[in-house]
């Protein structure tokens, strides 16, 4: 018998298990100046979105009809099918090339081929502010800083989920996405890792959980996220360890927060999943955001 269905198993709650799951790098990020008529072609195998500055254009994607965006508007692509912008006078657009981290590889499949978003700007005013400021144009110079690659990644991490929100919220995504798209036993076991990183999660414990055998469950969830269920619940207290050292905590008391033994124990794992300790990381980055 499966258990019996928890605040953590809404439409809400699971929309945010997947925003919290987003972890992106920069593919490539540029401004574009397009004149009337000149089209702009958005990459392939590659997520990517394009926000309109300024101007007006006009979307292609195949399957879908021509679709009209103006400024403050966005076109999200998978990557999966050719999607191309052009300009309809002049007009300047931010194109942000993506790739998903590991551990969040297995979001790619519950995006749309494509989307576009209107009205984003007044949806999600603070992202659209931030898109605003992202990317250089070909004859810019700016000299620069440290810390540029982690606030430009973690501008287009907030700015791509905002574009997913939006268009959740448009009422564009399929009935009881995202839990629709997957498992929804496998959804009920990623809502209790977000709700509790610090918990002590054995395969054991989580199978239980999504009413499954050990060794189904283990194979299911591989076969779902790319990674093994110990391999993600150390990468969601990872994420979870980055929150709290840039609000202030300490190592030790990150450490207690999120269930290790030890701090030594703590700190390897990391530095294995990140590159660097827990106090270098939280100086550079206390540094990047002065």
């Amino acid at each position: 018998m499966a258990p019996p269905p928890t605040a953590a198993d809404s439409p809400s709650a699971a929309l945010d298990t997947l925003l919290d799951a987003v972890d992106v790098r920069i593919r490539g990020q540029r401004r574009v100046r397009l004149d009337d008529g000149e089209m702009l072609v958005l990459p392939q195998s590659s997520l990517s979105f394009a926000y309109v500055i300024t101007g007006n254009t006009t979307t292609r994607v195949p399957v879908k009809g021509p679709h009209q965006l103006g400024s403050g508007e966005v076109l999200l692509s998978s990557g999966r099918l050719p999607a191309t912008l052009t300009a309809d006078g002049p007009a300047s657009v931010l194109l942000t090339e993506l790739e998903l981290a590991e551990q969040s590889a297995h979001l790619l499949a519950l995006l749309p081929d494509a989307a576009t978003i209107a009205e984003f700007a007044a949806l999600e005013p603070g992202a659209a502010a931030l898109a605003q400021h992202m990317g250089v144009g070909a004859h810019d110079e700016h000299a620069k800083r440290g810390g540029d690659l982690a606030i430009c990644r973690m501008m287009a991490k907030t700015v791509l989920a905002s574009v997913i929100r939006a268009w959740v919220a448009k009422g564009c995504a399929p009935t009881g996405w995202p839990a629709s798209a997957s498992d929804p036993f496998l959804d009920r076991v990623i809502n209790a890792i977000h709700a509790e990183p610090g918990r002590d999660w054995t395969v054991e414990t989580l199978a239980s959980l999504g009413a499954m055998s050990r060794s189904v469950f283990a194979e299911r969830f591989r076969s779902t996220f790319g990674n093994s269920p110990a391999g993600y619940v150390t990468a969601v207290r990872m994420r979870a360890a980055q929150d709290l050292l840039t609000r202030g905590l300490g190592v030790s008391a990150v450490s207690r927060e999120l269930g290790y033994a030890s701090d030594e124990g703590f700190s390897r794992a990391f530095r294995r999943h990140v590159g660097t300790t827990p106090s270098t990381w939280r100086a550079q980055h206390q540094l990047t955001s002065a």
